[in-house]
């Protein structure tokens, strides 16, 4: 009772505050520039929400999540741009074959552990990068043209769903066997669970809202190209992991909120911006070196008594 009661609090929220906004929007009252960062920072929510999963609870050191990213991206653009395929049936497939190829990666490799799986991932990602960097078909190098399509609709949506599954997912008892994985795996291990299926499991579903997170992302910048999915992208969304709290699902969303408006406003410092965005990094982990939250989530910061709410 106590959780449907949180549910649907939160579900009171986003909704609001997706009216909200959709009314702003409507009225003119946000111009482009806070649309596009809207958007901007609901995609990066999706990543670092889809990479704690695999980080956060299974606790596998993957750094490859740009080649799932660009998987989605290249996919729904190609169903698009090429094949006259409705934005929705993109989103789609750019998911669906971003999960496909999560499992081709993650069956071979997730046997793997700490430095040897991550850069087994990483080279994936490399791997991915160079195929669409040498396929003519998507613009190879020079990059592929793409409508514009993406919404603070389709973008609200998409963290929703991510946020909802993700957090479900954890909550249940697939979600405690990824994370007794992460507490011990061979202790997980004897007592009958099978990791390496589990491992696969978060690695998929990870997958797959990486690669929603790229059909969003290519449909809102018009114009995607193999470099952008280089592996600093991949260390992007790990940074975000990190600062929010390894663990915790609602660190990733509000490290993503944070630093999506830390790197918005410094772009008009061209030549101090990464400096400051480094140091602002450094700042928080200093002085926070378990991240933004920990591994504690919202709901772990106040208890519900007879007596009302009081702090954890």
């Amino acid at each position: 009772m106590k959780k449907s009661k949180v549910f649907w609090g939160y579900a009171v929220i986003a909704l609001v505050l997706y009216v909200v906004v959709q009314v702003l929007i409507s009225t003119g009252a946000l111009n482009l520039y806070y649309q596009n960062m809207l958007i901007t920072m609901c995609i990066n929510i999706m990543l670092a929400v889809s990479l704690h999963i695999v980080i956060g609870i299974t606790g596998q050191f993957s750094i490859g999540h740009a080649g799932f990213l660009a998987v989605g991206a290249y996919i729904s653009g190609i169903f698009t741009m090429n094949l006259g395929m409705p934005f929705p049936i993109a989103i789609l497939a750019g998911s669906a074959v971003a999960m496909l190829a999560g499992l081709l990666v993650g069956i071979p490799t997730l046997r793997l552990k700490g430095d040897y799986l991550a850069i087994a991932t990483l080279g994936f990602a490399e791997i991915i990068r160079i195929i669409f960097l040498n396929i003519d078909y998507v613009g190879g190098a020079a990059g592929m043209l793409v409508d514009y399509q993406t919404n603070w609709t389709y973008a609200f949506v998409g963290v929703a769903i991510t946020i909802l599954v993700i957090s479900n997912f954890t909550n249940s008892r697939h979600g405690r066997a990824c994370i007794s994985i992460r507490e011990d795996e061979i202790a997980a291990d004897s007592m009958g669970i099978n990791t390496t299926y589990y491992k696969v499991v978060a690695f998929a579903i990870g997958s797959f809202f990486a690669g929603l997170a790229g059909a969003i992302y290519a449909h809102n910048f018009y114009f995607i190209q193999p470099t952008t999915f280089g592996f600093l992208k991949s260390f992007d969304i790990l940074i975000i992991v990190v600062l929010g709290g390894l663990g915790s699902l609602s660190g990733s969303v509000i490290a993503a909120i944070f630093l999506t408006i830390v790197s918005t406003y410094l772009q008009g410092f061209p030549e101090t911006r990464m400096i400051i965005y480094s140091l602002v990094l450094i700042l928080v982990m200093l002085y926070r070196p378990t991240g933004l939250m920990g591994t504690k989530e919202m709901t772990d910061l106040f208890k519900f008594s007879k007596k009302g709410v009081t702090k954890a």
